[in-house]
């Protein structure tokens, strides 16, 4: 647990620090390509793609993401008899959930110049990009939980991945955030991810256990005929016989 301590620790630093350096050193820099891109992101909205942006942001909403990693970490859980896939999405919400409140209490940022289509955001909220982040740490680990431990799900995962790809994308579109505000959270999501699947789920893959499982058992068998083999052609016991 200290470990994971530590690294969160040091994620936030980092976070805090890029959002330093956007809002105040970098920002003559970063703000005029930034504001670009959402401008772009405004022009091209449409009454079609814009239901579609609600869809994503609703699939990146703190509720529904929570409520998601909870059912997929009883599921999972239940079906491995373990704790380990409950303390998993446990730990990546719960980390996901403090860079975003340190994060926004200490760095403010203007969301972009563009009329917002989501309503009721806080204004200087848009670094860093809370749906993103959530979106990454639940279906992305999600995915991640599936490919460790379920690997003829392998093929099928993918289709999680481009849950958090539709989720940026919307955000961008409603104006909600600029690209570097989505981009930090991919960063710091995917590096906490990495760190709690590293500590929590390195020693749990089934796949080298039933290896194992299966290694020993090839060698007991092995072992039992060969003993059943020498003791048919023992010469002691041919002699004893004579």
């Amino acid at each position: 647990m200290t470990t994971v301590l530590v690294a969160w620790a040091i994620i936030l630093a980092v976070v805090l620090g890029v959002g330093w350096l956007i809002t105040h050193s970098l920002a003559s820099s970063v703000d005029p390509w930034d504001n670009d891109a959402s401008r772009w992101f405004a022009s091209e909205r449409t009454s079609e793609l814009s239901d579609a942006a609600n869809v994503g942001t609703f699939l990146g909403e703190t509720p529904v993401g929570m409520a998601v990693a909870a059912v997929v970490a009883a599921v999972v859980s239940l079906w491995k008899r373990s704790w380990r896939p409950a303390a998993y999405f446990a730990l990546l919400v719960a980390g996901i959930g403090g860079f975003y409140w340190v994060t926004t209490t200490l760095i403010t940022r203007q969301r972009p110049p563009v009329r917002i289509l989501d309503p009721g955001l806080v204004p200087d909220h848009s670094f860093p990009s809370g749906h993103v982040a959530t979106a990454i740490a639940v279906y992305g680990g999600t995915a991640l939980l599936c490919w460790w431990l379920a690997p003829r799900t392998r093929p099928w995962v993918w289709v999680l991945v481009l849950v958090p790809v539709f989720v940026a994308l919307s955000r961008l579109y409603q104006g909600a955030h600029h690209i570097t505000d989505v981009l930090a959270s991919l960063c710091y999501t995917t590096a906490w991810i990495a760190v709690v699947a590293t500590v929590l789920l390195r020693r749990s893959s089934p796949a080298t256990g039933d290896r194992a499982a299966h290694d020993g058992d090839a060698q007991r068998h092995q072992d039992d005929g060969d003993a059943a083999g020498s003791h048919r052609h023992d010469p002691s016991r041919s002699v004893g016989r004579l």
